[in-house]
């Protein structure tokens, strides 16, 4: 079973991009993030005519994320994060997939920091410390896929000097990403690759793709019933380079559950 995430940066936008990338590499089953579109707009038919369907949680202009699951509709169970009924921001939905719990994120930036943004992001983690316990105490199969927007170590950032002060790299984003994954989450590409220089994303300017001087912000978190199913976690660099693409690429990993863990 493949699973994906996808920060698309406009899903409208970049559509062509994300229907060439779901032909070429076919995932199972994908997480979006940062639609940048409303519900209504949503590509739905397009989706539909590849084999997909959906569940999203949009918002104009802004945020927004999404659930595709090749052959089957997903079964939302969530849309949004829970813990601030206040908060409008288009960040999470949750949906089961052949059994499994998928949580999609997409995590506040941040920036600038300190300040209110940053406080938000904060506030944001706490909320999802919150919530992971309740799935690991649950005992299912579940997995916290999306963009977390942090660099949790030296390894995850081209130039850990330039970015000690930014709000993805900043020493409490980083413990609050630790003491997630310390609730006995697996970070699946750190797992299967605990030494390699691996990124997920490059800004647009300076080359920064060509240079590879990226960041890896995209994460796949694992609950231990699914760890151990893991089979590969890798990035899916060629839609960078593509044409009007996104600033991410797809980030994908491989897992083979046992027959009737659905």
């Amino acid at each position: 079973m493949k699973i994906a995430t996808y920060n698309v940066n406009g899903v409208n936008g970049r559509l062509p991009v994300l229907l060439r990338w779901l032909k070429e590499d076919a995932p199972d089953v994908v997480c979006l993030q940062e639609l940048k579109a409303t519900d209504e707009k949503f590509p739905r038919r397009e989706l539909q005519n590849l084999g997909y369907e959906g569940v999203w949680h949009g918002q104009k202009s802004w945020n927004g994320v999404a659930i595709l699951a090749k052959g089957t509709l997903p079964v939302l169970t969530r849309r949004g994060l829970p813990g601030d009924p206040d908060d409008t921001h288009s960040r999470y939905i949750e949906a089961a997939v052949n059994g499994i719990l998928i949580g999609c994120l997409y995590l506040p930036n941040g920036n600038p920091a300190p300040g209110p943004k940053f406080d938000y992001k904060l506030r944001w983690f706490q909320r999802l410390h919150a919530y992971a316990a309740e799935l690991i105490d649950l005992g299912i199969p579940a997995l916290l896929v999306g963009d977390y927007n942090v660099m949790q170590t030296d390894l995850d950032v081209y130039a850990p000097e330039r970015w000690r002060d930014d709000a993805l790299f900043r020493p409490e984003v980083r413990e609050a990403y630790a003491n997630l994954v310390a609730q006995g989450w697996t970070d699946a590409v750190r797992h299967l690759h605990p030494d390699e220089r691996i990124y997920t994303f490059w800004k647009y300017w300076r080359n920064s793709f060509e240079r590879n001087a990226g960041l890896r912000i995209d994460h796949f978190l694992l609950s231990p019933t699914v760890a151990p199913w893991l089979r590969s976690a890798g990035v899916r660099r060629a839609p960078r380079s593509w044409d009007h693409t996104s600033d991410h690429a797809p980030v994908m990993i491989e897992i083979d559950p046992p027959a009737g863990a659905d």
